[in-house]
């Protein structure tokens, strides 16, 4: 099926719907939070803080994502979008009240924790359940449209937010301004929730599996059952480690970018031409995801899945040594684009190629495992880059030592003699 065609999907376009309305407003209440965090006048942003910032959006998933499979295989996935997306609408009114008060401390982010947490729970279940509507060899494309659909309306929610946010920040304090905007957050997960009545309740799965209910013992067994069932899909496995390497360097880079804008190409006592800039370069990225997207399944068709993602992670090794070479605004939106537009290539073409090899009643445990693993490298991307980047953000190391991964993956890990269809 064409673009076109799998957007007037009776089936696709639903799930659709709950999917990109949730993003946009993930992009809205990150947005806002990212103000608040970050770009306050009277919060100096340093690398350590922006890292710990990224650990604490994505710990969730460490701590859930045990569980996670045995949920997605054995509970209704409709019911789970449309329950998780009703608390993380309620749980975002908390977050606007403490933001409200100016609180910074251990309360507001064990409440982010839980609202990023039931976060990868949505997640995940609208990856394990795209395959069930539409066929095999629809994937790529429906993977392009999903991902990268929702990538971009991130990138859109974040720009609203921070227009929103100019509209109401000359009258009122820059704490309640973000408030306001964290309460049009919840009211968005509202229709999101709204939106998932719309799917039938097995509609996305699962399909007829065991019924043990969901605990923390058994969702570890099933994680390793995942691990173990990747033993079997080497290429799967390999296209796994090679996307969470690239997503682990980007965010390097998206740090890198952060604390650019945020204390040297802009004034560090105005961070709100921070956030601007900021904001401008993940609109640039943001670009690049979406013709990345239409890339994809014209590229696979021509030279096959495993070739193609090869052929992006080379190109992506390159794409930061232009910042290294030139560390100006222009450098790094060129280095944004790029490391984006290829990337963007990776994800949706493993995700189709790992949708394609894992059969339903593994679907859930595997998808589980690949978002632990791809959450995981982009912790310790962001942190590892803490290390190395001083509060200015000028650093050669950085883009250097993430083009030495990309290359290192594309050579050893996605050697032709390894990484290779199967079937």
């Amino acid at each position: 099926m064409s673009f076109v065609e799998l957007l007037r999907h009776p089936r696709l376009s639903r799930l659709l719907a709950v999917r990109w309305s949730g993003q946009a407003t993930d992009g809205l209440f990150q947005s806002a939070l990212a103000s608040f965090v970050l770009f306050s006048p009277e919060r100096q942003a340093n690398a350590l803080s922006a890292a710990i910032g990224f650990a604490v959006v994505l710990l969730p998933y460490s701590l859930v994502g045990p569980i996670i499979g045995t949920v997605l295989d054995r509970v209704s996935r409709q019911r789970v979008l449309f329950f998780c997306n009703l608390a993380r609408s309620a749980n975002l009114f908390l977050v606007a009240l403490l933001i409200f008060s100016g609180t910074t401390g251990v309360e507001l982010t064990i409440v982010v924790l839980v609202a990023f947490g039931i976060n990868r729970l949505i997640l995940a279940a609208l990856s394990a359940g795209l395959p069930l509507l539409v066929d095999t060899k629809s994937l790529i494309t429906a993977n392009a449209i999903a991902v990268t659909g929702g990538s971009v309306l991130v990138v859109i929610g974040g720009g609203i937010g921070v227009g929103v946010r100019a509209l109401v920040d000359g009258a009122a304090l820059a704490d309640h301004a973000d408030a306001l905007l964290i309460i049009i957050a919840a009211a968005g997960y509202f229709v999101a929730a709204l939106l998932t009545i719309r799917l039938k309740k097995h509609e996305i799965g699962p399909l007829q599996h065991e019924k043990e209910s969901a605990s923390f013992v058994q969702g570890f067994r099933d994680m390793q059952e995942g691990f173990t069932y990747l033993r079997g899909h080497l290429d799967a496995t390999r296209g796994i480690i090679a996307t969470a390497i690239q997503r682990g360097g980007l965010t390097a880079l998206t740090l890198t970018a952060l604390l650019l804008e945020r204390n040297t190409f802009n004034d560090p006592a105005k961070p709100e031409a921070g956030l601007q800039g900021f904001g401008i370069a993940l609109s640039i990225a943001g670009l690049g995801v979406f013709l990345g997207a239409f890339l994809a399944p014209y590229g696979v068709a021509r030279f096959g899945r495993h070739r193609w993602i090869k052929f992006a992670m080379f190109a992506s090794a390159f794409s930061p040594l232009i910042l290294a070479a030139s560390q100006t605004e222009v450098g790094l939106c060129l280095t944004a684009f790029l490391t984006a537009f290829f990337g963007q290539n990776i994800k949706v073409t493993n995700d189709a190629l790992v949708q394609s090899k894992i059969d339903d009643y593994h679907r859930g445990r595997v998808f589980a495992v690949y978002d632990v693993v791809v959450n995981g490298a982009i912790v310790s991307g962001g942190l590892l880059a803490a290390l190395l980047l001083p509060t200015s953000g000028l650093s050669r190391m950085v883009p250097l030592a993430v083009s030495a991964a990309y290359l290192s993956i594309a050579f050893i890990i996605l050697r032709p003699t390894k990484f290779y269809a199967t079937f």
